[in-house]
């Protein structure tokens, strides 16, 4: 049952995820940056804010908690600023790489990092199993494959194409951005 719970929160995350650029449809003559301003206040601050006190147990105040756990609570918050910084550097990697290239090196830097410095972080490095090293070996491999296929692609291309697909292509800046 815990499984088919955690493959149900994985594809409401999921439908999240890619219902939330629906509105760029809407906004297209909006510059880049103020979409993400917007979209950044409502998924960083309010969404989550409004989350956690939904989540927090009856008679207790989101507050209490803090209090209770300061140092949980400051890592929480660290993260949950980083995770922003990684968004935002996510949306500039698709502008400057396109989305072939920049989904394949920002998510493959986030799942191989992510994946291996978090029992690192938490002191626990015996949770890095061969199997889980492994797992992360295989989903890099398949995005490298993404990657390849997208690099391909746009060696198909002429110059002013690429331009047509991705117009602010900057390969320095994208990968800059993208392993940020």
């Amino acid at each position: 049952m815990e499984i088919i719970i955690g493959l149900l929160i994985i594809a409401v995350g999921a439908f999240c995820q890619s219902s939330s650029y629906v509105p760029i449809n809407k906004i297209k003559q909006w510059s880049w940056e103020s979409y993400w301003l917007i979209q950044g206040v409502f998924a960083w601050l309010i969404f989550p804010i409004a989350g956690a006190m939904l989540a927090v147990p009856e008679g207790h105040s989101l507050w209490e908690l803090y209090a209770a756990y300061p140092k949980e609570s400051a890592l929480t918050a660290l993260f949950g600023v980083l995770w922003g910084v990684g968004g935002l550097t996510f949306g500039l990697s698709m502008r400057y790489l396109g989305v072939a290239l920049g989904q394949s090196l920002a998510l493959g830097t986030c799942a191989g990092l992510g994946t291996i410095l978090t029992p690192l972080f938490l002191g626990r490095p015996g949770d890095l199993t061969a199997s889980v090293v492994i797992g992360v070996v295989v989903t890099l491999i398949g995005i490298a494959i993404i990657g390849l296929a997208g690099h391909m692609k746009s060696q198909s291309l002429s110059e002013e194409q690429k331009r047509a697909a991705v117009k602010d292509f900057n390969f320095t800046k994208g990968i800059s951005v993208a392993l940020l």
